[in-house]
């Protein structure tokens, strides 16, 4: 598409090749920003505006095209280039609609809080987080104005003692960013520069802790003899038996519970891959369930805790210490994992699929329709016989 020397309507409604295309000699810096829309196969254009304040050259984003057009974007680059000349900041001017990072970040909370699972716990997060380290040196900050520098000087001083919360910080940070350049308020995303400056760590992997397989039985048998309430050794004793995660345990509802077919389907809502998961139950694991059958208090939860709620995961993780338990409750997954490595006969694939962990080229499961579901019920059977004869 040839690029003209000043922008028409025309051509800003139908170009869809990415790039920045300037307004010409003239125009008071102002340009056309076209950027691939990451899943639509679409594009997204917005405006800028490239100025000098204080012999500093700044960048302004004018808003998103269509909702403003050229005429108003040329409009609004006059109006700020007339603001500059009379000594003032158009990003600070009454009515500039510029928002500030702590109101941005507002608006990006109700947006990302749709696609949370646990809404109220990942909020209380973000707040959490954004209060103690961004909020203080940014908040105030329209989102136009805040540089690689200033988040810098957010995520310096944590980076290399508290590294997690620092990455999720800068996570947080930037999704604030991102959401100020498909508004139009700005261009670039400061995080970028801002982590290339900070000093690199060695790639660590950090393991679960976890029981060698063949000390998993007597360490259930352990459990089975402390004074802790029978729900909280219930939910371990499951979650060891079917490989499940801890909160997928935890949560478990009779209503997925089908006793005629020994099977537990775990709604997609609850698990991390976001897929439905079909578990078959073993003889040992059906005992289990037979037992919480005793705990039912009317809420439909499978091994409610002495207040009738979901367990949390610390009573769990505090279960092991009590009892001297050297590994974790992650672990457990872990340990069968070994195991089925070691003792059984069924291939990677079957051990995996056990473990809800989705593998493969997106060709590859595009194909696979099956879920190895009668070959992982012998699989699941001999891991209950092994650990629980």
């Amino acid at each position: 598409m040839n690029r003209p020397k000043t922008l028409t309507a025309a051509f800003v409604k139908t170009v869809k090749t990415p790039g920045r295309y300037g307004d010409g000699r003239g125009s008071h810096g102002l340009s056309l920003l076209v950027k691939p829309a990451t899943s639509t196969g679409r594009v997204a254009k917005s405006w800028a505006q490239r100025l000098r304040i204080d012999r500093t050259p700044i960048n302004i984003g004018l808003g998103p095209f269509p909702v403003v057009t050229l005429a108003e974007a040329r409009e609004k680059a006059l109006e700020n280039r007339r603001a500059v000349a009379q000594g003032t900041d158009p990003r600070q001017r009454a009515g500039s609609g510029v928002p500030t990072f702590a109101d941005a970040f507002e608006i990006v909370i109700g947006l990302q809080s749709k696609e949370w699972k646990n809404t109220a716990k990942t909020e209380k997060l973000w707040r959490s987080t954004m209060a103690d380290y961004a909020i203080p040196t940014l908040g105030k900050k329209l989102v136009s104005e805040i540089t690689s520098g200033d988040v810098l000087a957010v995520l310096s001083p944590i980076w290399s003692d508290k590294r997690e919360t620092a990455t999720k910080l800068r996570g947080r940070i930037g999704a604030v960013m991102r959401w100020a350049i498909a508004e139009g308020y700005r261009d670039d995303d400061p995080t970028r520069d801002a982590t290339a400056a900070l000093p690199k760590e060695r790639q660590r992997v950090n393991h679960h802790r976890a029981l060698p397989f063949a000390d998993v039985g007597a360490a259930l048998n352990t459990i089975r003899e402390s004074g802790a309430w029978p729900g909280t050794k219930l939910a371990f004793e499951f979650l060891t038996l079917t490989a499940t995660r801890s909160g997928e345990t935890r949560a478990a509802r009779w209503d997925e519970i089908n006793f005629e077919t020994a099977t537990w389907t775990i709604p997609a809502s609850r698990m991390k891959t976001g897929l439905e998961h079909r578990l078959p139950l073993s003889r040992q694991a059906l005992d289990v369930l037979g037992q919480a059958q005793e705990l039912g208090n009317g809420t439909g939860l499978v091994f409610p805790s002495e207040r009738g709620k979901v367990l949390s995961d610390s009573t769990i993780t505090k279960l092991l210490r009590e009892n001297d338990i050297a590994g974790t409750v992650h672990g457990q997954r872990s340990a069968f994992r070994d195991w089925a490595a070691e003792c059984s006969d069924v291939p990677r694939e079957i051990a995996e699929h056990a473990l809800a962990h989705v593998e493969g080229s997106t060709s590859e499961l595009a194909y696979r329709r099956t879920d190895y579901f009668e070959r992982r019920r012998g699989l699941m059977s001999e891991w209950g016989a092994y650990i629980l004869p």
